[in-house]
């Protein structure tokens, strides 16, 4: 910093003046963050110098160390190494000069020149770890004598006359010789280790010398930097703790209120920015003070001006009871009424006291009316001196909304009186609170006998008195109250009175507890509806059961059946009915078809069902078939019957009847295959000359042996694994990816080859070996989709008939367990036939199912029977679209719009469409456009074996958009 100390200053005196110079010198440097850092980096610096140093003395030390090792140390061992090597070569010397046995001596030569060969060598190394010049020079005397002694051990050897070649004896040579050179060498190798041991003490001298000027060096550094750190943390306080201590007495006395302290000037550091801050604050705060103080000066002329300018008349009373203040409002209404400020007073008319305000127990009101007709409210209350608060409100329009509301009242009363429905309103104490006349005129009660606060139950015994029940009691009507209320509090229920009405009651809550009754006479309503009931199970020409009434009626005969009582189901045809359309005209036609439901009515018992399937077909069910001599006494009695001549608006007609027939449960257990076989039978009927009957055969269907021939062949499949599951991919069309695979069952039968699915898939379900082969072909879908990408998701088929099997949920959670397949990958695909049987039961096993978090799919969408109400009770996730559908939508006179409308009924339900069976780019553009989210057909791959899924996915992946497929989608 350019100073210069003077000598004879003392220690103090240097150090108060080295502190003020470094003090002005961080006056220049900034900000106190400016003079930290540049302390920080200053302490910083001679941390990292001292750090330098150390290491680089302790390097210093560890080299010292090494040296010593490797050069003293090694050059003494290797001295010691060739003295051990001189003293084995002259032991071998010693034997090979005392043995007489050739191959000894040549063993000795050998050692004793390997060991010369050492002895060299060691002399060499510890000649270069040396320490000195002495050393070097006396391995090489070491080696010189050892040089020596070797010459005259060959001398020895040649003389001894003992050598490989015969030599002559050396003149002048003798043994003595050997051992002096020995000792010489001994000597010279002892005098080696001397001065290698010497050399190693002086060199451990010097290291010890330059580790103690190391240590001392890094002592003196050490102290440097503590009084350096010292003083710095010294200037840094000095620097800092008098200006905050400035700002504290500053702040405090702006804390206790003081808004004219004295704030001192701060410099251009962060502490003066800290004073500036807090004379700004000091400023801010007067500023604000003086604002309040003018803002209440404000509010309080604001108010004075709200009391004059206010609707409601304000008087002020002082203990003394002497008007203290009082508004211009209050001024006028007491220019009218002066007594208005006695508190005892009464004015005019109605003067009416009401409950205290909570929270002001002294608080009273009342109403008042004025000479000019308008009427106030007049509030009275205490104030904390003993004084009153007289407020008064006009409440003049107030007067006349009640008047208007009891008008109100009266209309409601009339229209309670007037309206179609009965009612009744009860409390939440179940007292009766409101009833119309209307109510009374249903259950032919007299109103005079209905009262606010009769309970339920003491309305219904005066409906029972009434008659309107019959037998039953008012604990039975409650009863049944209960019961259709049970649910919810809020519902609907029928009630039959004895005369034959029937009248809805329907209940809701109200806000405060109770509840209200309203009942309407529903009778001719029930008519109707029962009537539209009627025409949706019979047909509207004949009035005989429709398919789903005969539907049903075979189901409950096949469950009948299995308790030993078998029926049959005929199937009959007019004979020559179109021609008495073409011509006697079609009512004439739709006469003849009344005349001859009537006739089958007439020839069947109570117990039988006759049904229309349609046009001139005809279909019975026969309850109660011991033998098949009973279906054919009845068939006889359908011909001769419905063959007799009618007449028909003057015209005499004849038609036949030709009839078929099939037996439960020999031919059929399903009410599909007996009107299926029995259909055949009529078939057979008709060909062979019409107006007879046929019963079912299996000659009659050329597929029929075949059929018992898989059914044999199918339950021995199983067990010899002939069953394999094929993957034919879904495709995502919005992602334009592949996104999974649905699992096909096929059959390789050892004979026939690949057996259709559509041959032996009916015949499992009707043999009962649906349900282990699907739940085989579940388990084994899940098994191999858990080894698939984990965004491949998985489509097996369930039957109807496996959902009639109680154990389909655990089945499927089993299947999920086992495999640890995500229940999301899993999609299960049903048709609209399993609601044919107890929907409701199937409707909760859907709900099972989903609950797992398994996704359902309706196949065959539009195919089936009443989807629409399917898809209204369940939340399906997927719609299949037919391939018949897909097939012809891109015809003229296709499907198009069939097609538009299942993915515009899916896309408003939430549902995603996939169409199936597209082969052709053209059908795959067509459901793109039309917004069908997923597709399956030929186009994208045929079914393939688990083993080609892998090679699949890579080539939708890539082989797919290469063939231009998206392109062609993208146009």
């Amino acid at each position: 910093m350019g100073l210069i100390l003077n000598p004879r200053m003392g220690s103090v005196s240097a150090f108060r003046f080295v502190s003020g110079r470094l003090s002005r010198f961080a006056l220049t440097m900034g900000s106190i963050r400016t003079q930290i850092l540049i302390f920080c980096l200053a302490m910083s610096a001679v941390a990292v110098a001292l750090g330098g140093y150390s290491i680089l003395g302790i390097r210093h030390a560890g080299d010292l160390v090494a040296k010593t090792f490797d050069e003293s140390l090694m050059s003494i061992n290797y001295a010691r190494a060739a003295g051990a090597d001189f003293a084995t070569m002259r032991v071998a010397s010693s034997q090979r000069l005392m043995n007489t046995d050739p191959a000894i001596r040549a063993n000795l030569d050998s050692q004793i020149e390997s060991l010369a060969k050492a002895l060299s060598e060691d002399l060499t190394i510890a000649a270069q770890r040396s320490q000195s010049s002495r050393a070097a020079k006396a391995a090489a005397k070491v080696q010189e004598a050892a040089d020596a002694w070797m010459e005259l051990h060959h001398r020895a050897v040649e003389s001894s006359g003992d050598s490989a070649v015969s030599q002559p004896r050396v003149p002048g040579f003798s043994v003595g010789d050997v051992d002096r050179y020995a000792k010489i060498v001994s000597q010279q190798v002892e005098l080696l280790v001397n001065y290698t041991a010497g050399d190693g003490f002086l060199f451990r001298q010097r290291a010890l010398a330059t580790i103690k000027r190391d240590l001392q060096l890094n002592i003196a550094g050490l102290s440097v930097a503590l009084v350096l750190s010292a003083l710095f943390s010294w200037l840094l306080a000095r620097r800092i703790i008098g200006p905050v201590a400035i700002a504290s007495k500053a702040a405090r006395r702006i804390a206790d209120g003081d808004l004219n302290a004295n704030i001192p000037e701060g410099g251009g550091d962060e502490l003066g920015t800290l004073l500036t801050a807090m004379e700004t604050m000091r400023d801010n705060i007067r500023t604000m003070v003086n604002r309040e103080v003018s803002q209440r000066q404000s509010a309080q002329a604001r108010l004075s001006d709200a009391l004059e300018n206010s609707r409601e008349g304000v008087v002020l009373l002082d203990a003394d009871g002497q008007i203290a203040l009082a508004n211009s409002r209050a001024s006028e209404f007491m220019r009218h009424a002066p007594q208005l400020v006695y508190s005892d007073s009464r004015i005019d008319a109605e003067d009416t006291a009401v409950e205290d305000a909570p929270g002001d127990m002294d608080g009273s009101a009342s109403e008042a009316r004025l000479s000019d007709g308008r009427w106030l409210r007049v509030s009275r209350s205490q104030t904390q001196e003993g004084g009153v608060i007289l407020v008064y409100s006009d409440i003049t329009a107030l007067k006349q909304q009640k008047a208007e509301l009891h008008a109100t009242n009266l209309r409601l009363d009339a229209a309670l009186t007037h309206m179609s429905q009965g009612l009744c309103l009860y409390d939440k104490d179940g007292r009766l609170q409101v009833v119309n006349r209307r109510f009374c005129e249903i259950f032919d009660i007299s109103p005079e006998l209905v009262v606010p606060g009769m309970t339920l139950e003491d309305i219904l015994k005066l409906s029972v008195a009434a008659g309107n029940h019959g037998d039953r009691t008012v604990a039975e009507l409650l009863a049944e109250r209960e019961r259709s209320m049970s649910q919810q509090e809020d519902g609907t229920y029928l009630q039959h009175l004895n005369d034959g009405r029937i009248i809805s009651i329907a209940q809701r809550t109200t806000s405060d507890g109770g509840w209200l009754v309203t009942c309407e006479d529903v009778t001719e309503q029930q008519r109707a509806e029962s009537q539209i009931a009627f025409m949706a199970r019979h047909d509207a020409l004949t009035k005989l059961s429709n398919r789903t009434v005969l539907a049903e009626r075979i189901e409950q005969a096949v469950a009948q059946a299995g308790r030993g009582f078998g029926f049959a189901v005929l199937c009959l045809d007019l004979d020559n009915f179109k021609q008495v359309n073409d011509t006697l005209g079609h009512p004439v036609g739709d006469e003849l078809l009344c005349a001859v439901a009537d006739r089958l009515n007439a020839c069947v018992r109570e117990v039988d069902t006759v049904a229309r399937l349609g046009g001139d077909e005809f279909a019975v069910v026969q309850c109660g078939v011991e033998n098949s001599e009973d279906s054919e006494r009845l068939a006889r009695r359908i011909v001769e019957c419905v063959g007799a001549p009618y007449e028909l608006g003057g015209h005499r007609v004849v038609v036949g009847c030709s009839v078929g027939i099939s037996l439960a449960p020999a031919d059929g257990m399903t009410g599909e295959k007996l009107l299926k076989n029995a259909d055949v039978a009529l078939y057979r009927s008709k060909m062979e000359g019409r107006g007879t009957w046929r019963f079912f055969e299996p000659a009659m269907d050329a597929n029929l042996q075949k059929r018992r021939s898989l059914e044999l062949d199918l339950r021995e499949a199983m067990s010899r694994d002939e069953f394999a599951l094929f993957y034919q991919p879904l495709y995502d069309l919005d992602q334009d990816r592949i996104c999974g695979f649905e699992a096909l069952l096929r059959w390789h039968h050892p004979k026939r080859g690949l057996v259709p699915p559509d041959q032996f898939i009916p015949i499992t379900e009707e043999i009962g070996l649906i349900t282990p082969l699907g739940e085989w072909v579940l388990n084994r879908a899940c098994e191999q989709a858990a080894l698939w990408p984990s965004e491949m998701k998985i489509a097996v088929n369930v039957s109807a008939t496996q959902f009639r099997d109680q154990g389909l949920v655990e089945v499927v959670s089993g299947a999920l367990a086992a495999s640890k397949l995500s229940p999301h990958r899993l999609e299960l695909e049903i048709t609209e036939s399993v609601f044919l049987e107890n929907s409701s039961e199937t409707i909760a096993t859907l709900h099972k199912l989903k609950a797992q978090g398994v996704r359902i799919a309706l196949d065959d969408f539009g195919t089936g029977y009443s989807s629409l109400s399917y898809l209204r009770s369940f939340p399906f996730d997927k719609l299949k679209i037919d391939k018949s559908f897909v097939r012809d939508a891109t015809a003229t006179h296709g499907s198009k719009s069939i097609v538009r409308a299942v993915i515009n009924l899916g896309r408003s339900l939430g549902m995603t469409t996939i169409a199936e069976g597209v082969e052709t780019i053209e059908q795959l553009n067509h459901m793109k456009a039309e917004g069908c989210n997923e597709a399956q057909g030929f186009l994208f791959s045929r079914p393939v074996p688990v083993t080609e899924v892998a090679s699949t996915i890579l080539a939708l992946r890539n082989g797919f958009k290469k063939k231009g497929f998206k392109n062609a989608m993208a146009s």
